[in-house]
């Protein structure tokens, strides 16, 4: 598989995926933010839709990211060029990264398997979307710190 090789496409010392998941916390940042505004226009079938694609793309992409770092790519010795290696702040921004990353899918599979279970079809607002919307915001919050420590740590360990 060409894409597990090591070899990233940015002009930095990370792999493919890992190349690859750094832009793609940009865009699902982005993704996520357009679908919590399609809420605010009552587009609440299009947000279903985008959320629930949201989460599928990220379940493939932790299975990719955790197959490409445990069984194809040797992080640690990408990373060991790094300025802010040997001192431990790549390991120290790893571990506040992984503060968000870990729960990050649970929460967000939690709302989006709640969502699915109270909301009617076709979607309306009803008793649930207090709730709804205070987890919702909860999971989006998570998903951004993941996206911004992620992509600190990917700068620390493989660009600098």
């Amino acid at each position: 598989m060409i894409f597990l090789n090591g070899q990233g496409f940015l002009p930095f010392r990370a792999s493919f995926v890992l190349d690859f998941i750094f832009l793609a916390m940009f865009a699902i940042c982005l993704v996520l933010s357009f679908s919590i505004f399609l809420v605010r226009g009552k587009r609440f079938g299009l947000h279903r839709k985008i959320q629930l694609g949201l989460s599928v793309l990220l379940l493939v992409a932790i299975i990719i990211f955790e197959l490409d770092v445990r069984f194809f790519s040797d992080w640690r010795s990408m990373a060991s060029p790094s300025r802010f290696y040997a001192s431990g702040a790549v390991d120290l921004m790893l571990w506040i990264h992984l503060v968000f990353a870990i729960p990050t899918p649970f929460v967000w599979g939690w709302v989006v398997y709640r969502a699915i279970k109270r909301f009617p079809d076709p979607l309306y607002p009803n008793e649930h979307s207090r709730e709804h919307r205070f987890w919702g915001w909860v999971a989006t919050l998570m998903m951004f710190a993941t996206a911004i420590t992620g992509c600190t740590f990917y700068w620390m360990a493989f660009a600098m």
